[in-house]
């Protein structure tokens, strides 16, 4: 859900041959590798005719065209920067649901580890048959002879 809009005048080119519209933005509330996106509203706005095949907006100026164009590296770049950014976003979001799993499972540190109680189907082995303290060690007797 946008968090609100903004207007802000949005100029094309240069001192001698420019065009400038106001246009309205959607404020959103999530980090992304965009600062604003034009879309269909600024093209409608500025009469843009978008060339995505060769990266460029044509456009009306003061009595010429106004051609807006970037390079395919740089496309990439963006890309690039943008696939990266969404992979951060994506593991973030991962170890934060695995953190809350570990807080959730974490042992309770009040509980007395004293009150070990052995289960079904174990025995008490003496370590020492010759000695008189006591020190036995609990074994399963479901074990097979392997």
């Amino acid at each position: 859900m946008p968090l609100g809009q903004i207007d802000l005048p949005i100029t094309f080119g240069g001192p001698s041959n420019y065009r400038t519209e106001t246009l309205t933005f959607e404020v959103v509330g999530f980090n992304g590798t965009y600062h604003a996106i034009l879309g269909r509203p600024c093209y409608a706005k500025f009469k843009v005719i978008p060339n995505y095949t060769y990266l460029k907006l044509k456009m009306s100026g003061l009595g010429r065209v106004i051609t807006v164009s970037t390079s395919f590296q740089c496309a990439y770049e963006c890309e690039v920067e943008c696939c990266d950014h969404a992979a951060e976003i994506v593991a973030s979001v991962e170890l934060a649901a695995l953190w809350k799993e570990v807080i959730e499972e974490a042992p309770d540190p009040k509980r007395s580890t004293r009150s070990f109680e052995p289960v079904e189907g174990s025995k008490e082995v003496p370590i020492d048959l010759s000695s008189s303290e006591g020190k036995v060690v609990r074994i399963s007797t479901t074990l097979s002879s392997k």
